[in-house]
C-alpha cells in the first residue's frame, strides 16, 4: 500500500530454535501477521533490555507487545522499564496492541491488576464472546463469538480506570480491552499458527510447568476447533492502523 508508516514490536520473550527456524522469531510471526507493503518494522527485544530513544518514539505510528514466559505482575528490571516506556506512549497517544503477556503488562502500565489465573493454564482454542456495544466489532462486522489461541496462566484480574472490557471467555473474564481509541489488549495469540502452540505444549511439559497427561489432552482437542485468524488478523491490523 506504500503507506511510509513505521511500526516497532517489542519482543518481550526470548525466540525457541523452532519459531527462529520456521518463522524467522516471534518478529517474524508478527510481521507476517501485521506488516503491509510500503511499511517499515524493527525489533526491540525488552526482554533484554533494549528500547527505542525518547527521540525515537515519535517516528512510529504504532507499537506491539508480545507474549512472554515472565510474569506481567513480575517486578523485573525490564518489566519495570516496559511499564514505564507504555505510560510514556499512552501520554503520547501512541497506538498500542498487547498480545497474552503484552495485554496483561498493558493494563498494569495503566493502573490495571493482574495476576495468576484462579482457574488454572488455559492451553488451546477457545471461545471468546465479543460485546455487542464495542463499536470496533460493529464496524468491522465481527461475528459474536471467535475462536482464538491461548496459552497462559495469568489475567487480567482488575481493569485501568475508563478501560472497555471488549470480550470474556468462559475460563476469562477479560480477554480483551482497550483504552481509549490508541490501546488495546488481546489474552489469545492471533498471531500463533495451531504447529507454534504444539510446539510450546512440548517446551511447557519439558520443563515441567504442565503435566504431561494436561498436555496429551490439550493436543488432542487442538483438531476438533479452528482459530478463527483472518477474523482476528482483520481486527489487530484495522486498530493498529486506525481503519476504523
Amino acid at each position: 500500500m506504500g503507506s511510509g508508516k513505521k511500526y516497532a514490536v517489542l519482543l518481550c520473550a526470548e525466540d525457541s530454535d523452532y519459531v527462529k527456524k520456521k518463522y524467522g522469531g516471534y518478529f517474524g510471526v508478527f510481521v507476517g501477521m501485521l506488516a503491509e507493503e510500503g511499511e517499515t518494522w524493527d525489533l526491540y527485544r525488552v526482554v533484554a533490555g533494549e528500547f527505542p530513544g525518547d527521540g525515537e518514539i515519535a517516528g512510529y505510528d504504532g507499537f506491539v507487545i508480545t507474549g512472554s514466559c515472565s510474569d506481567a505482575h513480575g517486578n523485573d528490571v525490564w518489566i519495570c522499564k516496559l511499564l514505564n516506556f507504555l505510560k510514556k506512549l499512552d501520554s503520547m497517544k501512541k497506538k498500542v496492541l498487547g498480545i497474552c503477556f503484552g495485554h496483561q503488562v498493558l493494563c498494569r502500565a495503566l493502573g490495571g491488576k493482574t495476576g495468576r489465573a484462579n482457574s488454572g493454564w488455559d492451553i488451546g482454542v477457545r471461545t471468546v464472546q465479543l460485546s455487542p456495544s464495542t463499536n470496533l466489532f460493529a464496524s468491522l462486522k465481527m461475528p459474536k463469538f471467535l475462536s482464538v489461541i491461548e496459552c497462559h496462566q495469568d489475567e487480567v484480574w482488575e481493569l485501568p480506570p475508563k478501560a472497555e472490557v471488549m470480550a470474556w471467555s468462559n475460563k476469562t473474564g477479560i480477554e480483551m480491552f482497550k483504552c481509549g481509541d490508541h490501546m488495546m489488549g488481546i489474552q489469545g495469540h492471533p498471531e500463533y499458527t495451531p504447529d507454534i502452540l504444539l510446539h510450546l505444549i512440548d517446551r511447557l511439559l519439558q520443563r515441567n510447568y504442565i503435566a504431561e497427561s494436561y498436555a496429551n489432552e490439550m493436543k488432542a482437542k487442538l483438531d476438533a476447533c479452528e482459530p478463527d485468524r483472518e477474523a482476528l488478523k482483520n481486527l489487530c491490523v484495522s486498530f493498529l492502523k486506525s481503519r476504523l
